[in-house]
This record gives C-alpha cells, sequence and structure tokens, in this order.
C-alpha cells in the first residue's frame, strides 16, 4: 500500500515539474517596439541597396566602385534634399520672427498717432481758450502778460509737435506694418506649403530668402535713415516683391502642354490689358489725389498753429483784429489736425499705394509667366489660371467671361466697363 502511495506523489511530482517547464518555455520575452522599428528600417534599407544592385547587375561592364558610386549619388541626394529643408525651416523661423516684430510695431505707431492727435488738439484748444480770455481781460498788467506768454508758447508747442507728427505720419506707418504683417504671413504660408509638399530645392530656399529681404526693403522699421517718403513727388506704387533677371527663353517646340494652351494664354493678356487700363489707373489717380490732400493739410496744420502763436502775442493792444487772429487759427488748426490725422489721410494714400503695388504684381506675375518660353519651366496653365481668378476675386468662369469681355470690347473700338479686380 506505501509502494502505491509513493508512486503515486512521484508521478505527480513529476507530472508538476514537466508543466512548470513546459510554462516556462511559453512564455517567451517579447520584442519591444524599438527594436522591431529598427528591424523593419535596417530591412528597407537593405532593400534598396539590393534593389539597385539588382537593377545593374547584368550589366557586364559595371564594376565594384560603380555601385558604390551609385549608393553614393543617392545618399547624397537624400542629404541635399535634407539640407533644403532645414534652411527653409530657418527661413521660417526668420519670417515668424518678423511678423511678430511688424505687428508689434504696428501696435505703438498707432498709438502714436491716437495720443499725438489728443496731445496736439489739447494743447490747441487750451492755447485758443486762453487767448479768449486775455482779450476779454481789461487793461494791461501782469495777468494779461501771463495769458499772452501761455497762450503763445502753447501754440508753439503744437506747432512742433505737429511738424514732427506731419513728418512721420503715425497712422500711415500704421499701415505699412499692417501690409508688412500680412505679406509675411503669406510668406510664411507659401514656405510651409513648400514644406509640406516634400522635396524642397535650392531654388526654393533662394527665392524665400529674396522674397524676406524684398519685404524688408518694402517696409523697413527704423524711422531714421530707412524711413519710406511719406510725400513723394509724385505717387508710386508699392513694390515688395524680388525683381526677376531677364533670362534666356527658348523657342516653343511641339503642342501646348503642362495646362496651356493659345486659349489661355490670349486670355491672360486680355486680363493684364483690363488690369492696366481700369484698375491699375484708377488708383493711381486716387493715389495721387489722397497724395495732394495729405501734402496740403501737412502744410496748413503747422501755419495756422505759428499764425495763432505770433498773434497771441498782439492781444491786448487796442486792435480787435490782434484777438481775432489767434482764435480763427486755433479753431482752424484744431480742425485741420483732426482731419487730417483723425481721418487717417497719411492711412489713406499708404492703402491706395498697397494697391497699386498689388495691381503691379498681377502684371508682372503674367507677363513673367507668359515670357517664359518653356513651357515646362512655367506653372501649371490651370492651376496659374485659378491663382488669378482668386487674387482678383473672381471664379474660372468669371476670369473667362471678362477676357472675352475685354477683347470684343477692344475689337470694337470702345473702353471696357468693368475692373478686374472684385476685391479692390
Amino acid at each position: 500500500m506505501s509502494s502505491i502511495q509513493t508512486s503515486v506523489l512521484l508521478s505527480c511530482s513529476l507530472s508538476s515539474s514537466s508543466n512548470r517547464v513546459i510554462n516556462a518555455s511559453i512564455h517567451l520575452p517579447k520584442l519591444t517596439n524599438i527594436s522591431l522599428s529598427k528591424i523593419q528600417t535596417r530591412k528597407q534599407v537593405d532593400d534598396q541597396e539590393l534593389k539597385v544592385i539588382k537593377q545593374y547587375k547584368n550589366t557586364p561592364l559595371l564594376e565594384n566602385n560603380n555601385i558604390t558610386q551609385i549608393l553614393q549619388d543617392q545618399q547624397q541626394k537624400h542629404s541635399t534634399i535634407s539640407n533644403a529643408t532645414v534652411q527653409l525651416y530657418a527661413v521660417l523661423e526668420a519670417v515668424s520672427d518678423r511678423i511678430e516684430m511688424h505687428h508689434n510695431i504696428g501696435e505703438q505707431r498707432n498709438n502714436w498717432n491716437n495720443l499725438l492727435l489728443n496731445s496736439i488738439n489739447m494743447i490747441t484748444l487750451t492755447a485758443t481758450t486762453m487767448s479768449g480770455v486775455a482779450a476779454v481781460t481789461n487793461g494791461e498788467g501782469a495777468p494779461l502778460m501771463a495769458m499772452k506768454l501761455s497762450s503763445a508758447l502753447l501754440f508753439s508747442a503744437a506747432t512742433g509737435l505737429l511738424l514732427i507728427m506731419n513728418k512721420i505720419q503715425p497712422s500711415q506707418l500704421t499701415e505699412e506694418q499692417r501690409n508688412a504683417t500680412r505679406l509675411f504671413k503669406q510668406l510664411q504660408s507659401n514656405i510651409q506649403t513648400t514644406i509640406a509638399l516634400g522635396n524642397p530645392s535650392e531654388e526654393d530656399v533662394k527665392g524665400a530668402m529674396e522674397k524676406v529681404l524684398a519685404l524688408d526693403k518694402a517696409y523697413p522699421l527704423p524711422l531714421l535713415g530707412a524711413m519710406l517718403e511719406k510725400y513723394p513727388a509724385k505717387f508710386e506704387p508699392a513694390t515688395w516683391w524680388p525683381s526677376k533677371k531677364g533670362k534666356t527663353q527658348s523657342k516653343k517646340t511641339g503642342k501646348m502642354n503642362n495646362g496651356w494652351s493659345e486659349e489661355l494664354e490670349m486670355e491672360m493678356r486680355e486680363v493684364v490689358d483690363v488690369v492696366k487700363r481700369k484698375d491699375a489707373e484708377d488708383y493711381d489717380r486716387l493715389g495721387n489725389i489722397a497724395l495732394k490732400v495729405n501734402k496740403s493739410l501737412a502744410i496748413a496744420g503747422p501755419l495756422l498753429t505759428g499764425i495763432a502763436a505770433i498773434g497771441s502775442t498782439f492781444i491786448g493792444n487796442g486792435s480787435s483784429l490782434a484777438a481775432f487772429v489767434p482764435l480763427l487759427a486755433g479753431s482752424l488748426a484744431s480742425a485741420v489736425n483732426t482731419f487730417e490725422h483723425g481721418g487717417q489721410i497719411g492711412m489713406v494714400f499708404e492703402m491706395y499705394r498697397a494697391s497699386g503695388g498689388f495691381f503691379n504684381l498681377i502684371e508682372t506675375s503674367i507677363e513673367s509667366t507668359l515670357g517664359e518660353k518653356d513651357l515646362e519651366k512655367r506653372e501649371n496653365g490651370e492651376l496659374f489660371e485659378m491663382k488669378m481668378a482668386l487674387q482678383l476675386g473672381r471664379s474660372v468662369s468669371e476670369l473667362r467671361e471678362l477676357a472675352s469681355k475685354s477683347a470684343s470690347y477692344r475689337m470694337e473700338g470702345v473702353d471696357i466697363d468693368e475692373f478686374a479686380s472684385k476685391i479692390f
């Protein structure tokens, strides 16, 4: 009986130990995701190299050094693409910094406009009031002299501040920074799109840097030395894009391709013609009007406060005209200053200047694209047509209708009665 129990216990122990051994062999350590990814990545690289070798292994003249050279060229190509991407990211960081700078400085200069406008108006109105009080003061003496001198000093201070304010035109500076912020944001979006599409080239990096430098030149941040002329002799549209150097143009060969056709080229030429004869000409006229008004107001404001400062010194000499001049000049100076800087005439002038530059950019883009005779080097025709339509606030069908209408009106010798842009 005892022998039977012993054999049973022995068999149970052997079975349990065998179960433990089996369980230990089943629970193997798992490979981590990192290891698997490394193995897969290495396998992909090896497969790519083997693919290149198999592609040329049947060539009898290909030697081992040639295969090595091919692999090195591929690695160098991938390294060049990577370098261009890194450089574009560096340009993108600079553009983001420019956006922040122009935004902050634009807000600061807008505050200048508000503070200087309110301060000059308060000084002018206070000096006018003091001149009126001095005019009704009977007799002569210290009170009258104090009123006259205080009024003259306040008018003189207003004249000096107006000269400075009219020189820098804070409202126009603010509009410049707004335009620069918008254009830098547009450039930022273009660079991000180039990176997202993949495989940027050195030409993309060079073009992005040229655009950044052109914007810096068109909208400078410093006031001393680099500030744009606020009262030019003639209205000229803004230019914020790099000038394109002349290229050697090759002749067109074969049929039109890359989305271009003869009808599309004719359409683009008609659009350029409408932009030149209607939109650009109209904004040139409005810009010249705004420039003349701004010049006149910039001269009138300090002139009136200067006359008021001189006239206030003659108050109390027994002449009614001596009291009338500072009161009238001071009141008119306050009205002129409010209309000029409160109405932001400088901002209106800059708005026309930027709009004129936009139409010049449209003309330059179309003419330079059509000037490239190698169709493969052009931007895709259908994409280019869509971009032009969106920039002018039209659909593609509306843009084609405009071109057709322009062609028919030109054949009849009649000026078209429609502007190309529906935005500005």
